[in-house]
C-alpha cells in the first residue's frame, strides 16, 4: 500500500475557537485526518510576531488544544503538537530564509495589511512568511489545507523549496493548497466583517460559550439595513450560512423557499438558527468538559516527540544539503 499524502495545517492560539474557525477550517481538519498522514501544529512562535502577553500565550496554547481535541482531532489519527516543542522548525526557517528573495517578503499581502495597524513593526513580522514554509517543509508536506486568502503563502513556500532544491539538490517536494469549499461565517454584530474574536465579543460565537449567549447573539444579529432586495443582504445570508451548516435540509428549503415568497419572519428564522446551532455544538461541549490538562499536555508532548523524530530527519538531511552536516562520522 501507498503512503498516505502528508498534510500540514498550523493554527494559532487566540483563545477559544469560535464558530467561524470551526466550520471554516478545524471541521475539514477532521475530515483529512481520516484521509492522510496529518500533522497539526499549534503555531506559537507566529503569535509572538506581534504584541502578546506570556501568560495569556501560555494559557491559550493549552485552550486551543483542549478545542481541537474536543472538535474531533483524534491523537492516534493524526499529530497534534505545539510548533515551539519542535525548534528544527525555527533551525529549519535560518536555512531557507538564505533562499528567500526579499522582494518576495515585500510583496506578501498580510505583511503590508498588519503592517499598516501597528506602531512597531517587527522582523518577525515580515520573516514569519519563511518561518511558515518551514512548518511545511520539514514535514515534506504535499499538502496544506488553507482558504483564499493564504494562497500567497503556499505560493512563497513552493518557490522557496524550489529555490533550495535546485541549488542544493532534490530535497523537498513543493507543497500544493488543498483549497475546500471552507464556509465564510460572518460577524452577527457586522456583517460586513468575517467573524473574529480581534473585533470585541459581540462579533463572534465561541464553541464554549452559555447557551444564553449564543441565543442573544443571533436574537440580536444585525439584518436588513435599508430595504429588502431579491438578493440577501449580508446579514440575513450570515443566518442562512449558519442554518445550513447546522439544520437538516428539509428545515433549510423551508426558510428558503419562504424567502423566496416574501413572506420570511426574521424571529422564527433566528430561533431556528440558534436551537440547530446549539444542538450542533452540544457533542463538542461535552467532548471539551471531559477534557483535564494534563491529559492534554501529554498529548501535546507525544505529539512533539512523534514531531520532532520526523522533523529531526528533514533537518539533518538539509543541514547535509547545505554543507553544515555532522563533523564526524
Amino acid at each position: 500500500m501507498a503512503p498516505k499524502s502528508v498534510v500540514l495545517s498550523g493554527i494559532q492560539p487566540t483563545g477559544a475557537l469560535h464558530i467561524g474557525n470551526y466550520f471554516g477550517a478545524v471541521k475539514n481538519y477532521v475530515a483529512l485526518q481520516d484521509q492522510y498522514e496529518c500533522f497539526y501544529s499549534i503555531v506559537d512562535y507566529h503569535a509572538i510576531t506581534v504584541e502578546h502577553d506570556p501568560q495569556e500565550l501560555r494559557k491559550n496554547t493549552i485552550e486551543m488544544a483542549m478545542d481541537l481535541l474536543a472538535c474531533g482531532l483524534d491523537p492516534q489519527k493524526c499529530t497534534l503538537f505545539v510548533q515551539s516543542q519542535v525548534p528544527e522548525h525555527t533551525e529549519l526557517s535560518w536555512i531557507l530564509s538564505a533562499v528567500t528573495s526579499y522582494g518576495d517578503l515585500q510583496r506578501m499581502t498580510q505583511f503590508k495589511e498588519k503592517g499598516e495597524t501597528q506602531e512597531f513593526v517587527s522582523c518577525g513580522l515580515f520573516t514569519y512568511p519563511v518561518l511558515q514554509a518551514a512548518d511545511i517543509l520539514i514535514y515534506k508536506a504535499s499538502k496544506v489545507p488553507v482558504g483564499e486568502d493564504q494562497l500567497q503563502h503556499i505560493e512563497l513556500a513552493r518557490r522557496i523549496a524550489r529555490r533550495f532544491n535546485f541549488r542544493f539538490g532534490e530535497t523537498f517536494p513543493e507543497p500544493e493548497a488543498l483549497l475546500t469549499e471552507a464556509p465564510r461565517v460572518m460577524s452577527p454584530a457586522d456583517p460586513t466583517r468575517k467573524m473574529s474574536k480581534s473585533l470585541g465579543p459581540k462579533h463572534y460565537i465561541a464553541l464554549t460559550e452559555p447557551e444564553e449567549s449564543i441565543r442573544e447573539k443571533i436574537k440580536t444579529a444585525v439584518t436588513d439595513i435599508g430595504p429588502r432586495t431579491p438578493e440577501k443582504s449580508p446579514g440575513v445570508a450570515n443566518l442562512f450560512l449558519l442554518l445550513k451548516l447546522t439544520a437538516p435540509q428539509e428545515i433549510y428549503d423551508q426558510f428558503e423557499a419562504d424567502y423566496a415568497k416574501g413572506t420570511l419572519k426574521y424571529e422564527p428564522l433566528k430561533r431556528a438558527v440558534a436551537d440547530y446551532l446549539i444542538k450542533a455544538l452540544e457533542p463538542i461541549r461535552a467532548r471539551r468538559a471531559q477534557l483535564k490538562e494534563p491529559e492534554v499536555r501529554e498529548i501535546l508532548h507525544e505529539g512533539a516527540k512523534r514531531a520532532r523524530a520526523v522533523a529531526r530527519k528533514t533537518l539533518e538531511e538539509a543541514r547535509e544539503r547545505i554543507g553544515v552536516g555532522k563533523l564526524l562520522p
